[in-house]
């Protein structure tokens, strides 16, 4: 796949990463849904060692009605931007927003996590049209 590069809104805050993707989700928890004022945060999980930013960064710490555990989640302060987060539970991952790269056309979740923190009215389906259970992680 090469590098993942992205960047914020207004392009004050860019990243780059050279490791190939370690997973990538549709994360349903309360909080990525608060944080994306949607119904889930699409993220590329990469090695935290791996992922190098330009620019200033702010973060906010949250502690998951789902999981439990803290998650520091970095945004650009000049336009808002969720960038990417790290996990407590998982302090070797970055979590990558998606949205924030230069290239999503290769994106697709290969999983859905948090779903019992789904909005009711996103239909949880595969890719044969079978609808998904919901559930916990």
């Amino acid at each position: 796949m090469g590098k993942l590069d992205g960047r914020c809104l207004c392009g004050k805050v860019t990243y780059t990463c050279e490791a190939e993707p370690l997973a990538t989700a549709a994360c349903h928890c309360t909080e990525c849904q608060r944080q994306t004022g949607t119904s889930f945060s699409a993220i590329v999980a990469v090695p935290r060692d791996d992922l190098r930013f330009e620019g200033n960064t702010r973060w906010f710490t949250t502690v998951g009605t789902d999981s439990g555990q803290e998650v520091d989640r970095h945004f650009c302060p000049e336009c808002g931007s969720p960038l990417f987060s790290y996990a407590a539970a998982m302090p070797q991952m970055a979590f990558i927003k998606a949205g924030t790269l230069d290239d999503s056309s290769w994106f697709e979740p290969q999983m859905h996590v948090w779903t019992e923190s789904a909005q009711d009215w996103f239909a949880l389906e595969s890719h044969g049209g079978t609808k998904l259970p919901r559930g916990p992680g």
